[in-house]
């Protein structure tokens, strides 16, 4: 099962798992996560699907795989970067009618290294799809209930659960 024990909240500062708006290259990064992490890598939730939104996605519990990268704050703005991500997505507490993310606690698999230059696994590496170095627990926003039955009975997968911005790149505009 992908949800671990709500009735025990996590011990410590969980990283935070991002895979829309967030990731590095992406609008909110700079407005939100820049000077305030210690490290970002590249990593997968499992059992989730990723639903194409109104100019960010959501990701749900299912069968499919999100990827995205995952975060740790930088010392001394755990609580900062907590409150501003809870603000962003729109998390007003557990279960709380108006939430349009839950913020959840789930496994996070940490995929294997590429060789540099290479673009290929190094030797005995997982191949893609597989669990690598790992997993670890984090904070990841989920699509708050309301928003997933929607979702489930009109929304958009996006095949690969790749979430990439439907803006035009940086560089001059023509009419």
């Amino acid at each position: 099962m992908s949800t671990l024990d709500p009735a025990s909240p996590p011990t410590g500062e969980l990283p935070f798992f991002v895979y829309g708006t967030l990731l590095p290259g992406e609008p909110n990064h700079d407005l939100f996560l820049r000077g305030r992490t210690s490290g970002e890598r590249a990593a997968v939730l499992p059992r989730a699907l990723l639903y194409d939104g109104p100019g960010y996605p959501y990701a749900i519990d299912g069968h499919g795989r999100v990827h995205g990268t995952l975060l740790t704050a930088a010392p001394g703005v755990y609580e900062e970067l907590l409150g501003l991500l809870d603000h962003l997505e729109e998390y007003l507490g557990p279960g709380h009618p108006r939430n349009l993310y839950e913020r959840v606690v789930r496994e996070i698999e940490l995929p294997g290294e590429e060789q540099a230059g290479k673009g290929q696994p190094e030797e005995g590496a997982p191949e893609e799809g597989a669990p690598g170095e790992g997993t670890v627990r984090a904070w990841v926003y989920l699509a708050a209930a309301a928003v997933t039955r929607s979702l489930r009975t009109g929304g958009s997968v996006i095949d690969g659960g790749r979430w990439v911005t439907r803006r035009p790149p940086d560089g001059p505009r023509t009419p």
